[in-house]
């Protein structure tokens, strides 16, 4: 049963204040750290702990809209800020703990932070980045007091956080999520799902993440639910988490579904879960999902999302009419449509860009923060615009064709093209570069980059690797480089990503190298 059962949706602060308030020893957050250790909380705790960070907050000067910037990996402290910003009607910015300096003086500048709360780790990163106090969460632990009991909480609407997702620049930009667009969407993963108090997410994904946050935290908060969370994904320790953890649910990328096939031995004990269903997203080949489900004894259920949509457009049903191949049916929440270059629609079979259209704010984002010549081109009429292409079939299940924009897909994470061939080009001995992503049996896709030399300058590949090395997180790192004398272009000067992608494959197939 839905705890959420008004006509505007409560934040996610309440819906907690809910749960423990009707049964305050029920289990919220069973987390396992790197050193094997659990610790539970219980909701009644959960909101202690909320109350108790709201206070600390407010005490360094937080106040209601101002932004903090929270850089730590997944841990109870990052749902202790989340949830306390939200309570004091602050922002959260939750970004990649793997962010250079340069990236986190960017996100700092961008959100306009006021407060950076950061693993003990990160602290140094957090002070070279910007001008802002920094406050680790060791020290929240040690500074914050945390009560017997909390004040009810009032429920929030307006700005929740700012998510920031790699575009087809260096800058990236600040996803604006309201708090009434967490409540929709997880209210609606908790009713496609058919999910019950008794159900438990497995969250092994980053929580800065939107997956974690919009598809399994939220819709574990609207019926009572509770997650088990990890400090990260480890394919060696995914299996063994499945059972022990006891989730119901568990959400995946494609990558680290094929790393859990590829780097574990099947053992008889795999299927001993109460796990019903994991979502994933990105295609897998059929071999490795019905693999997966056969070991685990569970159903794959793949969905297509993205930050700027909350909603996921595309869900499969979680039952056996699911298809591995297709990102799923229209939710029914969301008014979509496929469009040629020209903007009209294209028929069933044929690629077009999504858009999707929705409640501003409530439904789908309401923009990119602080930057309205780009919201207006992402809500451009109404829609807004993927950048994805997609195609439906005669049964009206949707399948992802490619990527408008210039993105690689690696592991899960978001990849700008552009971004990397930026950095690449401050090196001292570089001309251009051309970047984009090899399909990749484990990882979705590789990056690999293209690279033509200053007359006269020398730069191996090894070399031009360990550069991006100090100026890029490591995801973004290019797994090869290529030196080469020229790049494709076409008759207006632009380079041909296409060609360079064909030259690879065919060069693949002969079993060659470049």
């Amino acid at each position: 049963m839905l705890l959420n059962g008004d006509e505007h949706p409560a934040d996610a602060n309440t819906l907690l204040d809910r749960r423990a308030a009707a049964f305050p020893t029920a289990p919220f957050l069973v987390f396992e750290g790197d050193d094997g250790k659990i610790t539970e909380i219980t909701y009644a705790e959960q909101v202690r702990r909320a109350a108790a960070t709201a206070e600390l907050l407010a005490r360094l000067g937080v106040r209601a809209g101002d932004r903090v910037h929270l850089m730590t990996a997944n841990c109870p402290e990052f749902l202790d800020v989340w949830f306390g910003c939200g309570r004091l009607g602050a922002v959260t910015v939750p970004v990649n703990p793997l962010s250079t300096v340069a990236e986190t003086a960017h996100q700092l500048r961008e959100s306009r932070a006021v407060l950076s709360v950061v693993a003990p780790t990160l602290r140094d990163t957090a002070l070279a980045a910007g001008s802002v106090p920094v406050l680790t969460t060791v020290e929240l632990n040690e500074r914050r007091q945390l009560p017997n009991s909390a004040a009810p909480h009032v429920t929030r609407d307006g700005l929740a956080a700012i998510m920031f997702t790699s575009g087809t620049t260096s800058a990236p930009k600040g996803v604006r999520v309201t708090h009434a667009n967490y409540a929709r969407v997880g209210a609606a993963m908790a009713e496609h799902l058919a999910m019950s108090d008794s159900d438990r997410w497995l969250v092994t994904l980053p929580l800065f993440h939107g997956n974690a946050q919009y598809y399994c935290l939220m819709s574990a908060l609207t019926v009572g639910g509770s997650v088990a969370l990890t400090s990260r994904f480890s394919a060696s320790r995914w299996p063994r988490q499945a059972r022990t953890l006891r989730p119901t649910l568990a959400s995946l990328f494609a990558a680290p579904v094929r790393m859990v096939l590829a780097r574990t031995q099947p053992d008889a004990a795999d299927a001993a879960n109460k796990l019903r269903l994991v979502l994933f997203a990105q295609n897998l080949a059929p071999a490795q999902a019905e693999e997966f489900e056969s070991r685990f004894g569970t159903l794959l259920v793949q969905l297509y999302g993205m930050t700027e949509t909350v909603l996921p457009p595309f869900v499969n049903p979680p039952d056996s009419r699911r298809s591995w191949d297709s990102i799923g049916r229209p939710l029914r929440h969301l008014e979509i449509r496929l469009v040629d270059v020209d903007g009209r629609p294209v028929s069933p079979g044929t690629p077009g860009e999504l858009h999707v259209r929705g409640n501003p704010g409530v439904d789908i984002t309401d923009g990119y923060d602080g930057r309205p010549a780009e919201t207006e081109h992402l809500l451009s009429g109404g829609w807004l615009r993927t950048g994805d292409l997609v195609r439906m079939d005669d049964d009206g299940r949707a399948h992802f064709v490619d990527r408008a924009k210039d993105m690689v897909k690696r592991a899960g994470e978001n990849v700008s093209a552009t971004e990397v061939e930026q950095v690449i080009g401050t090196h001292p001995a570089v001309l251009e570069a051309a970047v984009h992503g090899v399909p990749d049996e484990i990882y979705d896709e590789t990056i690999v980059a293209h690279v033509v030399l200053q007359p006269g300058e020398e730069a191996t590949p090894e070399e031009l690797i360990a550069w991006c090395r100090g100026h890029l997180s490591s995801f973004k790192i290019p797994d090869r480089v290529i030196v080469r004398a020229e790049l494709p272009r076409t008759s207006v000067g632009k380079v041909r990503k296409d060609l360079l992608r064909a030259e690879l494959a065919s060069s693949h197939r002969a079993g060659g190298a470049s």
